[in-house]
């Protein structure tokens, strides 16, 4: 059956009152692969990336690419996956390279992000045949020309352009404003700057531009708005250069729901918007039709995700709250203690049960301020043993996990077709131990 709970379509709750996930009953997966455990759906995955690449190439036929931010949650069945549905990826380390390496995922069709790479991350990135760098800045640009003419090579890069665009998200994921770390802004001529200096350098190819306004977008006039800025750059850099472009990258950024109040976003919906938007500016503008490119991450896994943790201790404070701790933490999720993050708490066996007591969920860590989620309603009678399951934890949650306080990280096991199969193995003492001397 269907509850307020079942916030995604891959969620139900069986007759006898346990949730099930993926078709799958969770309090089963848990006495099977015990907790914490991360729990990612295989099938929601390559679904969304369908639904990616199908609405990239109605809106823009051959003249759209789709690429996975890998950051969201990568490990090598990712990489497996995303080469087997036909998507792209972006890449913003030498680890993720190394990661989609290892499965022979075709690092041509990859794109290395980040806001700093070293000159060992240009020149590990150029041996394995990285295709494109999003270059962030002028210092980066002329390390990656200097590096290249070393090798005797002409490296392709994309330009990060900030557009000013504030999407009205969180402040520490809104990545398209002038003020931030990332790109270089259209506003104070650096955009600019940095195109003159790309078209000088002889080791350097560019192909085009890059943006990326935030995360947990769900309406596209945000895209739309930065359409306009980007293709007006685009006519612009034309009249002073010269220089046509010949790739547009969107980036990332649709929402997901992670609590009930959470919209639902149209995901195709709104990428035949946005293309309706580029053919009319570069229509507009007079300037050739460019590659456009979308970066998503956290709406391919997020809600292919969920954690299951075993509660412990229940304190009650009479007159204050009650606390319900579990054996995860911080650790694996720390995006409540980052970002004040909402979450959707279900507990998986009594998922029917009447929720009358209000409870902070802490974690386990040595730290007042390990807490998963403040005010969730719970049965009154919660007790150690009992599971809790968080939804949508497929983003940022395995991705960013720590041993902090020494704690071993949980397993990422894939449900597919009715099945289930270790991806990353639990984590033990002795591999935490391991770089020790």
């Amino acid at each position: 059956m269907i509850t307020k709970d079942c916030i995604c379509e891959n969620l139900a709750v069986s007759d006898e009152g346990h949730l099930l996930f993926a078709g799958q009953d969770t309090t089963a997966l848990a006495a099977q692969y015990g907790t914490p455990l991360y729990l990612m759906d295989e099938d929601r995955i390559r679904e969304r990336c369908r639904t990616y690449l199908t609405a990239v190439k109605e809106a823009f036929g051959e003249n759209g690419r789709v690429l996975y931010a890998s950051k969201a949650a990568s490990f090598k069945q990712m990489y497996r996956i995303m080469q087997e549905e036909g998507m792209g990826i972006d890449v913003v380390s030498a680890g993720e390279i190394a990661t989609a390496k290892a499965v022979g995922y075709p690092l041509e069709q990859a794109y290395f992000h980040s806001n700093n790479k070293t000159d060992a991350d240009i020149r590990y990135a150029m041996d394995c045949g990285v295709g494109h760098f999003v270059v962030d800045g002028p210092d980066e640009l002329t390390a990656i020309n200097t590096i290249a003419a070393e090798k005797g090579m002409t490296q392709a890069v994309l330009l990060r352009i900030t557009p000013g665009i504030d999407p009205h998200t969180y402040e520490a994921v809104a990545t398209g404003k002038v003020d931030c770390k990332f790109g270089s802004a259209i506003e104070l001529g650096h955009a600019e700057e940095i195109t003159g200096l790309a078209l000088s350098l002889p080791h350097i190819r560019l192909d085009g531009f890059h943006c990326h306004v935030g995360s947990q977008v769900f309406d596209a006039s945000v895209y739309n708005a930065t359409v306009d800025v980007m293709v007006a750059f685009l006519a612009a850099m034309a009249d002073r250069y010269g220089y046509t472009a010949s790739m547009l990258d969107l980036g990332g950024g649709f929402g997901v729901r992670y609590v009930a109040e959470d919209p639902t976003i149209d995901i195709a919906a709104s990428i035949r918007e946005v293309g309706q938007r580029v053919r009319e500016k570069v229509a507009e503008h007079g300037i050739p039709m460019p590659i456009i490119g979308f970066e998503p991450g956290r709406s391919i896994v997020a809600d292919a995700g969920m954690t299951l943790y075993t509660v412990g201790a229940v304190k009650k404070l009479p007159g204050y709250k009650t606390y319900v701790s579990v054996d995860g933490g911080m650790t694996d999720n720390p995006r409540y203690v980052l970002y004040g993050s909402q979450y959707t708490v279900v507990p998986p066996t009594r998922a029917l049960d009447k929720r009358e007591m209000t409870a902070s969920v802490v974690g386990r860590c040595c730290e007042s301020g390990d807490i998963l989620q403040e005010n969730v309603p719970l049965p009154a009678d919660i007790r150690r043993g009992d599971l809790l399951a968080f939804l949508t934890t497929g983003a940022y949650h395995y991705s960013m996990a720590s041993n902090y306080n020494r704690i071993p990280r949980p397993p990422v096991v894939m449900l597919q077709g009715g099945d289930s199969y270790v991806a990353v193995r639990r984590e033990t003492v002795e591999d935490v131990l391991a770089l020790d001397l």
